[in-house]
């Protein structure tokens, strides 16, 4: 069996972190999202991958190449225009030679257990098979309806109290060639896209039963929103085999696991609690206290007496001494000056909202500090307040307390 991967989308509700590169390609424990998922369905025993990719799709090819570093066989097809995930899979039917293949979205972070039960799902039934996972928020899912076992329809985004349960699509699928037949059937959305759910209404209307695979929540993670990679990256951390391969000086504390890759370095007097990953060539310390599920990059430096805590720090990102990030996710390349503050608890201990796509968005955490791109540099003791985003080559002040959300490339000073 082949699979599909759809790679394709801009990942715009994860803006200012997939202005600069594909939501695919966000780190996660020190690997893409994409990799993780690459290596989920090689472990679900599937080597022949066909990736549909589009936006900036050059930092993916040039990333995995032809695949055989994962052990993988990959080839890349283009969505010139993204229409969709019926388009996206449709543009696969020459690739694909045999009578059912594997669809996965590409922005999951899932368990290998999940493909490896589908396909067994399928191996057993020789049916269409679709994965489904109970959700606590299903107004934000497309909801199955199931009646013994088998899917009878799929209802996006129902309203709270409708009646339709909380098993969620959970966008991977064993779908049979005859599905390319009735993607050139399918109606565009109101949203002018041609999408595989309304395809798969088709399906049903045809009298081609769909079986369900039920899996464990906890097994399973849609990454649409920023905070949605900092429960990602705990997942992938307490997953992982950590080892300690760098420089640790004396005096260094650590305590559970923790990973320090080749060429990093542990100064003197830092206090390090796992789970958390700290990359190759990266400096830190002294005297720093790095908190659980923290990933740390590659060439990144943590100034003496910083503290950082379930915190994503892209690679070649600097982090002045005395300052503090928690909660937060901080891009690739980026210079917070000394005394930099990431609040992440609000005053009145209410979740943290964020604005996606010009809407305030609860993001139902407790904690939540900033999400911050690219090339961005603050300025000596700046204060990020929970919640706000900073456009990728934005710079900020000295002594500036940020309560908003700061656009691309602006130069934010105290007024």
């Amino acid at each position: 069996m082949k699979a599909v991967v759809l790679a394709a989308g801009e990942g715009a509700r994860l803006r200012p972190l997939t202005t600069t590169r594909p939501k695919h390609m966000l780190p996660i424990a020190g690997k893409p999202i994409l990799e993780h998922l690459l290596l989920a369905i090689r472990e679900g025993g599937i080597r022949q991958v066909v990736v549909v990719v589009a936006y900036r799709c050059e930092m993916i090819e040039s990333y995995f190449e032809d695949g055989e570093r994962l052990g993988l066989d990959l080839t890349y097809v283009h969505q010139e225009r993204l229409l969709g995930t019926a388009n996206a899979i449709g543009l696969a039917e020459e690739y694909v030679d045999e009578d059912y293949f594997l669809v996965v979205y590409g922005d999951l972070y899932i368990h290998a257990s999940l493909i490896k039960s589908l396909v067994q799902r399928h191996s057993e039934t020789g049916l269409t098979s679709m994965t489904v996972v109970p959700v606590e928020n299903p107004q934000q899912f497309g909801v199955v309806d199931l009646r013994d076992g088998f899917v009878r329809g799929i209802i996006e985004k129902p309203k709270a109290g409708e009646g339709y349960g909380n098993l969620a699509n959970a966008g991977i699928y064993v779908l049979p060639r005859e599905v390319f037949g009735e993607i050139s059937k399918t109606q565009a959305s109101p949203r002018a896209e041609f999408e595989i759910t309304d395809t798969i209404r088709l399906l049903i209307e045809k009298g081609i039963p769909i079986v369900s695979n039920v899996v464990d929540p906890d097994s399973w993670l849609d990454l649409g929103r920023p905070w949605d990679l900092l429960e990602a990256s705990e997942r992938a951390l307490r997953s992982s085999k950590l080892e300690v391969k760098g420089t640790v000086e004396r005096g260094v504390t650590i305590v559970g696991d923790v990973g320090v890759e080749e060429g990093a370095r542990i100064r003197s007097g830092s206090y390090l609690e796992g789970p958390l990953l700290i990359g190759g060539g990266s400096d830190i310390g002294p005297n720093c206290h790095i908190r659980p599920f923290t990933s740390i990059g590659r060439n990144v430096r943590v100034g003496s007496a910083c503290e950082v805590k379930a915190s994503l720090i892209f690679d070649g990102t600097h982090i002045g001494h005395l300052s503090y990030v928690g909660d937060s996710i901080i891009g690739e390349n980026c210079n917070l000056g000394a005394g930099t503050i990431t609040a992440n608890l609000r005053l009145d201990d209410g979740t943290v909202k964020v604005m996606i796509k010009s809407e305030l968005v609860d993001s139902g955490r407790r904690k939540l500090g900033a999400i911050v791109g690219d090339n961005v540099k603050t300025g000596i003791d700046v204060n990020l307040m929970p919640g706000v985003k900073l456009g990728p080559n934005a710079w900020i002040g000295p002594n500036v307390t940020v309560y908003r959300d700061v656009g691309e490339g602006v130069f934010l000073t105290q007024r």
